[in-house]
């Protein structure tokens, strides 16, 4: 098998492993075994770990300039702290699906973000996948649904939005540090740094984790979410991203949601009702057309 067909499995597991950490965060939140701040400090600082030993085993020591800490620490602000503990603590009030399908509005922030900050030409294709787009957000956000396991769904979807105003800025700071710098090295920085934003806001719910109640399914909950969900899948990611480009690797987070909700439906009982698939297909529709301008522009 060539490098790039394993890119491609990579990308695959990438956004399989994303969709499974939707219902496993559910899952330990919904049943009190961690909350939302406290489940972060596991996730970010078992993740630093993990990228500290590779860093033991295969050794890449990258002085950063200083004209780039500053976007190195902002990289963490925004890619880990306030990324992370708005997805957290957002999916831990709302439906996993709503979150799924919330998240693929990121191309059409970056879309916004480029127009307003870069001055890129909005086109009338962009201008309508933009208002497709948000109005699928809305349809989700202000839909009434009392089915499922949300406990405050508005709120949820709403942080679950920052979230990706977050990682859409978060997106276009570090995309220079990459060009420039090892990635795996810039990725160890960020979560290192986002480790001691974090911490603050976590480290009492952190220490209120009762391990003492926790099954053999709620410890494989938190590997999946530690493990496969976050340490592997931004690894996968990265090597999806080198071997075929960042266009090839967006591509695959359209698969997320549809695992995302076939797991939730099986294992949380969430139901794919008409109104999530409508405010999918407008949301899906609007990222085409917008990212389809793009490359006529």
């Amino acid at each position: 098998m060539n490098k790039r067909s394993i890119a491609h499995i990579a990308l695959v597991f990438t956004n399989i492993f994303f969709a499974i950490n939707l219902s496993a965060v559910k899952h330990l939140t919904n049943n009190n075994l961690v909350q939302a701040f406290g489940l972060n400090v596991v996730r970010i600082g078992f993740s630093v770990i993990l990228f500290w030993i590779l860093y033991v085993i295969n050794p890449v020591n990258i002085k950063i300039d200083k004209a780039d800490r500053m976007r190195l620490f902002l990289c963490a602000l925004f890619g880990i702290a306030i990324n992370q503990l708005m997805f957290i603590k957002g999916l831990s009030l709302t439906y996993s699906i709503h979150a799924a399908l919330l998240l693929l509005i990121t191309p059409i922030l970056i879309v916004i973000i480029a127009a307003w900050i870069l001055k890129e030409r909005l086109g009338i294709l962009k201008v309508t996948g933009l208002v497709l787009g948000i109005s699928g957000a809305l349809v989700l956000v202000l839909a009434k649904d009392s089915a499922g396991n949300g406990d405050n769904v508005l709120l949820g979807d709403l942080f679950i939005i920052i979230n990706a105003i977050s990682y859409t800025i978060y997106f276009i700071l570090v995309k220079p540090l990459m060009v420039k710098y090892n990635a795996i090295v810039v990725l160890r920085w960020v979560f290192t740094i986002g480790l001691v934003l974090v911490l603050p806001f976590g480290w009492v719910e952190f220490t209120e984790i009762p391990w003492g109640l926790y099954t053999a399914i709620d410890f494989t909950s938190m590997g999946l979410i530690v493990i496969t969900g976050t340490f592997l899948a931004y690894l996968f990611n990265l090597y999806g991203i080198k071997m075929l480009g960042p266009s090839v690797a967006g591509f695959y987070i359209y698969t997320q949601p549809v695992f995302a909700a076939l797991i939730a439906m099986f294992f949380l009982h969430e139901q794919l009702t008409l109104y999530k698939i409508f405010a999918a297909a407008l949301i899906f529709s609007g990222v085409y057309l917008a990212n389809k301008q793009i490359k006529n522009d």
